[in-house]
């Protein structure tokens, strides 16, 4: 019955998300798990062998998560499982995060939506105008959606808390040390390969409730993301974000700024308009939507199993 693992922590996310009286008071899981990663990383991106000492160093972090998970499961039942595995889910989060762009954007604050956008993408943003700010942020949200909310619930609803801790441990590892640059080519290419074939169903499921949650557009969302998903750079992100793009029938991706580099990507849904401040609330709206969508297909699941 671990599907009912991921309903609890779907249920208590929407309602409270991860209260700042309780960050406060002790954290959040992915930061203990950044501790881990960072200790393991200090020790062992040294010398030679890197590779092989980044998936040792991977594995141990993702065995510590699961193996607590498991622990704590085992003991304590699937429904205390639940709600541990609710810091584990960032969709209330990542919603807000989303809003903290879009009043500013309507408003015409563009230096607040400049900074907004600054705390969920990884582009150089500080002179973007209103449609790259959008297209920014909903990006951000399509691809959020999957890493942080569906594919958590999809291995919570798998496997429990072992999965859900296992998945949060590969997703931190990816973005602490699975870049391509010169600390982190080698040590870190394992866990970016596992992040990838972690999230390969989940990015792909995210893309098909955005598009049955996109009411009249959803042939035309659909249609996108089989069209246009496969130009991304990324084997997933590109999957939610054509989907969202047909869906609003805006256009998304396409150049962008990191640092002195400028990153010419192609455009998902070429030809649509570029979005709005306007078309955040519709891509908020949507992405509602889609996880009421995730919740009632595990309601079943729930009583079934």
């Amino acid at each position: 019955m671990t599907p009912i693992v991921a309903l609890v922590a779907l249920i208590l996310d929407a309602l409270l998300g991860w209260p700042d009286a309780l960050y406060r008071r002790i954290g959040h899981p992915v930061t203990w798990l950044g501790r881990v990663i960072s200790a393991l990383e200090a020790r062992w991106n040294r010398g030679r062998h890197r590779f092989a000492k980044g998936a040792a160093a991977s594995l141990c972090a993702i065995a510590l998560a699961a193996g607590i998970g498991a622990a704590l499961q085992s003991l304590l039942g699937l429904w205390i499982a639940g709600v541990l595995a609710w810091p584990l889910v960032a969709g209330r989060s990542l919603h807000d995060h989303l809003r903290a762009v879009a009043v500013p954007l309507r408003a015409g604050d563009l230096p607040a939506a400049r900074k907004a956008t600054a705390m969920i993408v990884g582009r150089d943003v500080s002179q973007a105008d209103t449609p790259a700010l959008a297209r920014a942020s909903i990006e951000s949200l399509a691809e959020n959606a999957s890493d942080g909310v569906i594919a958590p619930l999809f291995w919570a609803a798998l496997a429990g808390l072992p999965g859900i801790a296992a998945y949060k441990a590969i997703n931190t590892l990816d973005s602490m040390i699975g870049h391509r640059n010169d600390r982190y080519e080698q040590f870190g290419k394992f866990a970016a390969r596992l992040d990838d074939a972690a999230n390969w169903i989940p990015a792909r499921l995210t893309a098909i409730l955005f598009a049955l949650a996109a009411g009249a557009n959803r042939a035309k969302a659909w249609r996108t993301a089989r069209r246009d998903a496969r130009a991304h750079r990324s084997p997933n992100a590109g999957w939610p974000e054509a989907s969202m793009a047909g869906a609003l029938d805006i256009r998304l991706s396409g150049p962008r700024v990191y640092g002195t580099r400028i990153a010419d990507e192609p455009w998902l849904n070429a030809g649509a308009p570029d979005p709005t401040a306007a078309d955040i609330d519709r891509a908020l709206a949507l992405y509602r939507r889609a996880v009421i969508l995730c919740g009632l297909t595990l309601l079943p699941l729930v009583l079934l199993t």
